[in-house]
């Protein structure tokens, strides 16, 4: 049986956005390195990936761990994975975790992403930013 995480895996390292759709719930919340408030809901979280889809370079994923842990939007623990990644960005070499949560149907409820050098994420952030701004999903600076 292939697993919500597997497929989540798949999609991505093949950058194939339309089979992300059904992993995630409606309500799902995106929890980004570079905005305080989560993106929330399948429609922008979708339109967030992508952009970031465009946006890394040579990303792979190198490694995995699964167990539970506590989500952010209602403290109760959920089963959870964590993907390791790295990745290419503005020029600027990206390592990054993935953590995923799971609703009860198994699909992701809550998806949370950390990303290292400061300078990544700094670069990482004006990239998905532009293209938001590109595709619509947020207002261009004044």
């Amino acid at each position: 049986m292939t697993t919500t995480a597997q497929r989540f895996r798949a999609a991505v390292e093949n950058r194939e956005l339309a089979a992300l759709d059904d992993l995630f719930t409606e309500d799902v919340r995106f929890y980004s390195p570079v905005k305080f408030t989560p993106f929330e809901g399948r429609p922008m979280v979708l339109g967030l990936f992508g952009v970031l889809l465009r946006t890394f370079e040579d990303f792979r994923y190198v490694g995995e761990f699964a167990g539970a842990a506590e989500t952010s939007s209602d403290g109760a623990s959920a089963p959870a994975e964590i993907l390791l990644f790295r990745a290419t960005a503005g020029g600027k070499e990206i390592h990054g975790i993935d953590m995923l949560h799971f609703a009860d149907d198994g699909r992701i409820k809550e998806f949370t992403v950390m990303v290292r050098p400061q300078s990544a994420v700094h670069a990482l952030g004006e990239a998905v930013l532009a293209g938001l701004v590109e595709d619509g999903l947020a207002p261009a600076a004044p």
